[in-house]
């Protein structure tokens, strides 16, 4: 995002953000003029100098590209992530800002070997001068080309770095429902995350996650921006939320406000959660009631209250059960398994007996 400036009329604007290719291209010419060879002739030393020139400007501009999009390539980006990224800005843009990218670095790599080859041809200062100048010119209409791809890649970025990164093999809670429902303090208690919390809608403006201790594992606790429920014209804020439901959770906690407090009607929570449930069949979806200590029905459902504490340490209990690996063992003990003889069947008694030994799980 660009800075926030007051201009001379006292407005306050915004200030553009630098435009990628000054900065590559300014880096890479400079250093590419700093090129002071030796030489046992001035013409050696020229011709040697249209090389070195070729060769930095190239290998700096190529670089910077690298350094562009490293962050996308190395490690890949989750599923996760790309769903946020395609949310925001469409299906495949990020895709298409690294293939130009990418093509662009093919480019210059073949415009470099070719200017070399006609540097070597050259005859005299004033020819290998009009190919440098003709090299730069070329090189910096193939960087100016995907300056929009470069400044999406960059928003692109800002926007990751601002929201968690989720480890997919580690289960995850995704705190869900209407805005102002309670959801930023429930994640508060459950979790190690501090979330702002606020008595106003859309407090949570994108993800955040904080880690509650399972036992057998870590569990990853996502709070979210509130969902209005409208299938269009949905949100940035909300688009986000949506992604976190169908493309992180093992579970989700639907929480829901039965007082008036949130501004939305209990029909209008059960709408969604209905829906969620249509559209997700095979994800655990947990209803809860928030604000106990103010409001408590009589429901099938369980109620806790983030102020009091009531209901939390049944919650996670709950959770814990949702979470637990269906196998007969946890992981860790499906990787190690205790074979334990029978000493006395060896005529040992138990001071004597040898530890148990580990071995590894059949394949």
């Amino acid at each position: 995002m660009g800075r926030r400036l007051t201009n001379a009329r006292g407005r306050r604007g915004t200030e553009p953000p630098p435009v990628p290719s000054i900065g590559i291209l300014d880096t890479a010419f400079h250093r590419a003029s700093l090129a002071d060879p030796h030489g046992t002739s001035k013409a050696e030393r020229d011709r040697r100098r249209a090389e070195l020139k070729v060769v930095r400007a190239s290998a700096t501009v190529v670089r910077h590209l690298r350094l562009e999009t490293r962050s996308f390539l190395k490690p890949p980006l989750s599923d996760f992530a790309r769903a946020l990224v395609a949310g925001r800005w469409g299906e495949g843009t990020l895709e298409r800002s690294l293939t130009r990218v990418r093509r662009a670095e093919e480019r210059i790599r073949t415009l470099a070997r070719d200017a070399e080859r006609s540097v070597h041809r050259a005859s005299g200062s004033e020819e290998l001068g009009d190919l440098i100048r003709s090299y730069y010119g070329r090189l910096s209409s193939h960087v100016r080309e995907i300056d929009p791809d470069l400044s999406r890649l960059r928003e692109i970025g800002d926007f990751l770095s601002d929201r968690p990164t989720l480890d997919p093999a580690a289960p995850t809670l995704v705190v869900a429902g209407f805005p102002n429902v309670g959801k930023s303090s429930l994640v508060a208690k459950l979790s190690t995350a501090r979330p702002k919390v606020a008595d106003y809608p859309f407090t949570t403006l994108s993800i955040a996650v904080g880690h509650a201790d399972l036992g057998f594992d870590r569990l990853q606790v996502v709070d979210t921006p509130g969902v209005l429920g409208r299938k269009r014209h949905v949100n940035p804020a909300e688009s986000e939320a949506e992604t976190a439901v169908r493309r992180a959770a093992t579970v989700v906690l639907f929480v829901i406000d039965p007082t008036p407090t949130s501004g939305h009607t209990i029909e209008e929570q059960e709408e969604l959660l209905a829906r969620w449930k249509a559209e997700f069949p095979t994800l655990p979806i947990l209803p809860i009631e928030t604000k106990s200590d103010l409001v408590r029905r009589d429901v099938d459902r369980m109620q806790v209250s983030a102020v009091t504490g009531e209901g939390v340490d049944e919650l996670l209990a709950r959770i814990r059960k949702e979470v637990t690996p269906r196998g007969e063992l946890p992981p860790m003990q499906e990787e190690l398994v205790e074979e334990i003889p029978d000493f006395r069947d060896e005529g040992l008694d138990e001071a004597t007996a040898p530890t148990p030994s580990r071995r590894r799980r059949r394949s």
